[in-house]
């Protein structure tokens, strides 16, 4: 390889490491702690997830939904989320009348509240917005999506560094040689584990960008389907104005028609727009795959509850399938444990990576202002 285009490549990977170090560090930090999100807020507050008494039989979702709306000062429901698994809660999201996007955990056999927080309090919610955002809206999402950006091309540019002149120095470059200074010790772990975990970094650093960039979505569909236009998730509702019919078990009928259509065994979630223009969305996702995220949708009239058109999984388009993989091979959900074990420690590892080329670096300049010392004297 080319001496002068290595020493090239080593100069934009220094630069781009010093320009996004501490975003990289940030995200790694929270993408490592989101990877077992699930597990540790069950952990935490298991009075979210699970109910302490199995009953006998569930109760119409309307029955609690309607005193949540009294009791809470509730002017929307956006979300109502019930689980195939008898012991879960369900989950319940809804803006009150201070406009604030609040939580619901529920017993389905009594109709009892177990818990409630504000979307904004919960940690996690935090977590991500820090991960996706750095706390800062819009402007936040361009500077983590940049990162990303620079990070794939840092992932690219120290593969090519890490890549040993000859064969023969390939060993070398395998393994830590953990009896040696610190200075080397760090050196090696920073190359070494930069090239084992390269592949799993990259694929994860790839998947980020499509939250970050429209451009990046754009091109998955262009290169599934042939096309950027992404088909659209939503349905216009036809009626336009509340005709103030009855709505007795409202909600549990679409749950209930929605059953009848997918009758595999799944999650089911109604979301409610809060504007009047799109339909009632219910996705059922799919338990009796052994791939995440394969669910299919029913489309509703907000006001009547009538079924308006059907998406099941397999009328989508291959852009909308690969499109539902990205979030689970991102959060390393993809195959279970063993992928979320894996996607956890390379994101740990990640986090290292801006700490230990700052002190590559450092080390660099020292010996560099050391050489100079003793040419003067």
């Amino acid at each position: 390889m080319n001496k002068t285009f290595k020493k090239n490549i080593g100069f934009l990977h220094l630069w781009l490491g010093l320009s996004s170090g501490l975003i990289v560090f940030i995200v790694a930090l929270t993408g490592s702690i989101l990877v077992f999100e699930d597990e540790i807020d069950a952990f935490v507050n298991p009075e979210f997830y699970q109910v302490s008494t199995l009953g006998t039989k569930k109760l119409p979702v309307d029955l609690y939904v309607d005193a949540i709306q009294k009791k809470y000062k509730i002017t929307q429901f956006d979300r109502i989320q019930t689980y195939e698994n008898p012991h879960r809660s369900v989950i319940i999201t809804a803006t009150n009348s201070d406009k604030n996007d609040q939580i619901f955990s529920v017993d389905p056999y009594t109709g009892k509240v177990l818990a409630s927080i504000t979307e904004k309090s919960r940690f996690f919610s935090v977590v991500l917005d820090l991960h996706r955002h750095l706390i800062l809206g819009e402007v936040g999402k361009f500077i983590t999506g940049c990162s990303c950006l620079i990070f794939v091309l840092m992932l690219l540019s120290g593969f090519i560094l890490w890549w040993p002149k000859k064969i023969k120095n390939l060993k070398q470059r395998l393994s830590v040689k953990w009896s040696a200074s610190f200075k080397r010790v760090n050196w090696d772990f920073h190359s070494t584990f930069g090239f084992y975990s390269f592949f799993i970094l990259l694929i994860i650093s790839l998947t980020g960008l499509t939250w970050s960039f429209k451009w990046f979505e754009s091109g998955i569909y262009l290169l599934a389907d042939g096309t950027t236009k992404k088909p659209s998730a939503k349905v216009e509702n036809p009626t336009k104005i509340d005709p103030k019919s009855d709505r007795t078990f409202f909600y549990q009928n679409l749950f209930s028609k929605t059953d009848s259509l997918y009758k595999y065994k799944g999650d089911t979630q109604i979301r409610i727009p809060s504007d009047k223009i799109n339909s009632i969305m219910v996705i059922k996702l799919n338990l009796e795959k052994s791939i995440p995220n394969i669910s299919s949708i029913a489309y509703f009239d907000k006001y009547t509850g009538k079924l308006l058109k059907i998406r099941p999984y397999e009328s989508l388009s291959n852009g909308d399938k690969v499109r539902r993989l990205i979030y689970p091979i991102h959060t390393g959900n993809i195959y279970g444990y063993p992928t979320k074990i894996l996607a956890f420690i390379v994101c740990l590892f990640a986090v290292t990576l801006p700490i230990t080329g700052l002190l590559i670096w450092l080390g660099r300049k020292k010996k560099k202002y050391v050489g100079i010392n003793k040419t003067k004297s």
